[in-house]
């Protein structure tokens, strides 16, 4: 009888020991579908700016790889400011690939430009409204004067549509010697919104050093890029006067 018990007892005892593997199998598997679908999210995430606005890739990877672009000056910075150790192992996304939004071509129109003071332009001022403010510009009335030389002034664009802008390029004025020789942006992607300043790493508005001649175009790249349908450049210095010409780069997802 008592070895009928212990033939029980050992039975029962293999009967839970099954049961309690089982369950905690299952939540193991449980735990693991929940991490699958998290990374799953993050990733959906990482692969785009908005739901509503086609973007390129924004991974790690892609930032470390050589953009694709014309050999261009590149403007003097100053030295980096040391940063916590936490933001510099934060990756900052760029776009691969970058496409002219039409300044230089035309197809930029002039009802997309607008600048502080506009109703102020007559006489001679005319010559210089915003909407010649195109990159490589040349003649007279080549480039966007500003009737004021302060730190009130700036220059709009309506990019008609939320759009992924990844870039600048900026030349000072083509007939005298006068450029912007740094700036700030902001945007916004509706009109009734306020405006955003772009910001650096330390979450300062970013400085953005312009040209130091004329002729010369210098490319700065925004990273990450700007999801906006406005956006506006606002000159923090210049030479002799705030004079302008430009080109916006926008982002391409095509990696081929």
């Amino acid at each position: 009888m008592e070895a009928a018990d212990r033939r029980a007892a050992l039975l029962l005892f293999l009967l839970l020991s099954h049961a309690l593997i089982s369950v905690q199998l299952q939540e193991e598997e449980a735990v693991q579908e929940e991490d699958l679908q998290e990374k799953t999210e993050e990733q959906q995430v990482i692969e785009s700016w908005t739901s509503n606005v086609k973007a390129c890739t924004c991974d790690c990877e892609s930032a470390e790889q050589a953009t694709r672009k014309p050999p261009l000056l590149q403007p003097e910075l100053l030295p980096p400011s040391p940063l916590p150790h936490a933001q510099l192992d934060t990756c900052m996304p760029e776009c691969p690939y970058h496409r002219a939004l039409g300044f230089e071509s035309g197809s930029v129109t002039s009802d997309q430009i607008s600048c502080s003071n506009q109703d102020q332009y007559s006489g001679w001022y005319s010559s210089w409204l915003p909407l010649k403010a195109r990159l490589n510009n040349q003649g007279f009335g080549c480039a966007w004067l500003s009737k004021f030389n302060d730190m009130h002034q700036w220059i709009q664009i309506d990019l008609k549509e939320v759009q992924v802008m990844s870039g600048i390029l900026s030349q000072g004025r083509c007939d005298a010697d006068e450029w912007v020789t740094k700036y700030s942006i902001q945007y916004r992607s509706m009109e009734t919104l306020n405006w955003i300043y772009y910001k650096d790493q330390t979450g300062n508005n970013r400085v953005f050093y312009g040209n130091s001649d004329r002729s010369s175009t210098v490319q700065n790249l925004l990273r990450p890029p700007i999801v906006a349908r406005y956006v506006r450049l606002l000159p923090l210095g210049w030479h002799t006067r705030i004079a302008l010409r430009l080109e916006l780069l926008m982002c391409m997802s095509k990696c081929s």
